[in-house]
């Protein structure tokens, strides 16, 4: 029977990461589907395509985008793969970091054609803060692509980490036929009937004259060439990328499914088991048979048939058992979680258990914030706040249908609670009108969208010319008196802390010139 430590050591938990439309989701898919979790994928581009498995909300499946973070788990050849679908699209940044502070390692997908691009660059700058390991699949080589070496050169100019290019690419386009395996020192010719089902493989050795057969000696005698030139190169270190400072490199096509199933072996094969996180008491161990967890996600209304809200938990130490007595740290509460599940995008399914470095999904009720530890009782500590961004578009907001109050409250408290917006209002006011704050401006379409579909709520929505928000951490006066600016404005969050939005950054030095004692925090976290 396997031990605690024997299933926590099988977990590999990972994030794929990309700048929009470089084939992340696709490539989601395809591990679902050599790891057997779907018998057949159905591609994500095109108006009549079907969706991606990962992309349930609607409005991802008629846009083609991810717009919130997907979870899956699956077996594959005696690991228990979790992994996260992160939104690409920069407006959705804020999903995309928590959901990294949730994951092991990233698998970082780059176009072959348009290499290393500006979200690529955001998402690569939150992994490293974490130095956890990077491995970089360079995608669409079935269309026409950049020099292979000139995009792993890109990779380490751009994002300051050194490569280590595990395969090599033959051909582009049309022309893209398969991929050298350096260690095996073999050729894998690929080969399929169509994009949804496992590319067929042929491994021939590099120095077989079949192989100029195959692909013509003009290239075979380039791929020798350029095989020998990556020999004089940097020497495989399997622990420089287990701490995230050489990120292997790999060829492939999601859609053709060429390179993918090599890829996903190797990437198993090199990536860590669940990694210790840090709290207000030091790391925590793993392996330790006190079981930990931290909430990442809050997601509701997953189920329309249920109208639910589920909080995503990454179980960072020991075993999780269904109806076992927890403890959330924050308000000091013992309850029993009685219907834990786990994911495979919007399908679930109630477990009994799960073990570090899972995710799993638990019905909220209302007490759980990002960010929030539930631990074994007794166990007091507190893991590491996750950041707030702070919005930078601002708009005002109230219903069409004042008899509709109470369902606009609700939809804009829960989805606030998500961390998919953030809500504020004018202190002493009520609910009837609040400020919505978000990053980016693609946020209030989703907002506007789940109004409608999900709480039956038509809104008004007016834009406001704020571009910051600062959180007042003390002032020693009365704060409806205080001497704002022009195109500034007192507001309350739902937690009923006090900020300030204004305009340009100039607007800080007069507000604490003419307001003596105002003290901004740092961040707006708790």
């Amino acid at each position: 029977m396997p031990t605690l430590k024997d299933e926590i050591s099988r977990r590999r938990t990972f994030a794929i990461i990309s700048h929009p439309d470089a084939g992340k989701t696709t490539l989601t898919e395809k591990f679902l589907l050599y790891g057997g979790a779907i018998a057949q994928a159905g591609e994500v581009k095109g108006k009549r395509a079907k969706a991606a498995t990962s992309d349930w909300m609607e409005i991802e499946k008629q846009r083609g985008i991810s717009v919130t973070s997907s979870v899956m788990q699956f077996q594959h050849d005696g690991f228990c793969i979790n992994i996260l679908d992160t939104p690409g699209h920069q407006d959705f940044s804020e999903d995309t970091y928590r959901t990294l502070m949730a994951a092991d390692s990233a698998v970082m997908v780059i176009d072959g054609a348009k290499g290393v691009e500006a979200q690529t660059r955001k998402l690569f700058k939150v992994c490293a803060l974490r130095r956890i390991p990077i491995f970089t699949f360079i995608n669409k080589m079935d269309r026409e692509s950049r020099a292979p070496l000139e995009l792993c050169e890109e990779v380490e100019r751009e994002l300051g980490i050194d490569t280590y290019a595990v395969n090599w690419p033959i051909g582009s386009g049309r022309e893209f036929q398969g991929v050298y395996d350096r260690e095996k020192r073999r050729i894998l010719f690929f080969s399929g009937e169509g994009h949804s089902r496992k590319a067929a493989a042929t491994e021939v050795d590099l120095n077989d004259p079949a192989v100029g057969e195959l692909i013509g000696a003009k290239r075979w005698q380039s791929l020798q060439d350029e095989v020998e030139l990556l020999g004089a190169g940097r020497e495989f270190d399997l622990a420089a990328i287990q701490n995230g400072t050489l990120s292997p490199v790999f060829f492939g096509s999601a859609l053709t499914n060429f390179g993918v199933e090599p890829f996903l072996e190797e990437f198993l094969r090199m990536t860590t088991p669940p990694l210790p996180r840090v709290a207000d008491c030091g790391e925590i161990d793993v392996y330790s048979p006190d079981f930990s967890a931290f909430v990442f996600k809050i997601q509701a209304n997953m189920n329309k048939a249920h109208r639910d809200r589920l909080a995503f938990m990454r179980i960072c130490s020991g075993k999780f058992e269904r109806d076992a007595e927890v403890l959330h740290v924050q308000s000091g509460k013992k309850l029993r979680l009685s219907q834990p599940q786990q994911m495979m995008a919007a399908e679930r399914e109630i477990i009994d258990e799960a073990y570090a470095g899972d995710i799993i999904g638990v019905f909220d009720p209302g007490l759980f914030s990002i960010g929030d530890t539930v631990s074994v009782p007794g166990r007091n500590f507190r893991f590491s706040g996750i950041p707030t961004f702070e919005p930078e578009h601002f708009m005002r907001v109230s219903p069409k249908d004042t008899m509709k109050r109470k369902q606009f409250i609700k939809g804009t408290e829960q989805i606030a609670q998500e961390g998919a917006i953030q809500i504020f209002k004018i202190p002493g006011a009520g609910m009837e009108e609040v400020i919505v704050g978000v990053v980016g401006t693609l946020q209030f379409d989703v907002f506007q969208y789940r109004m409608r579909s999900e709480y039956g709520v038509e809104l008004y929505m007016t834009g406001l010319p704020y571009e910051h928000l600062r959180r007042i951490a003390a002032y020693p006066g009365d704060l409806k008196e205080m001497t704002l600016c022009t195109g500034s404005e007192l507001l309350e969050d739902f937690r009923g802390r006090s900020l300030i939005a204004f305009g340009g950054e100039w607007s800080v030095g007069f507000l604490l010139k003419h307001n003596p004692g105002l003290v901004f925090a740092e961040s707006l976290s708790v």
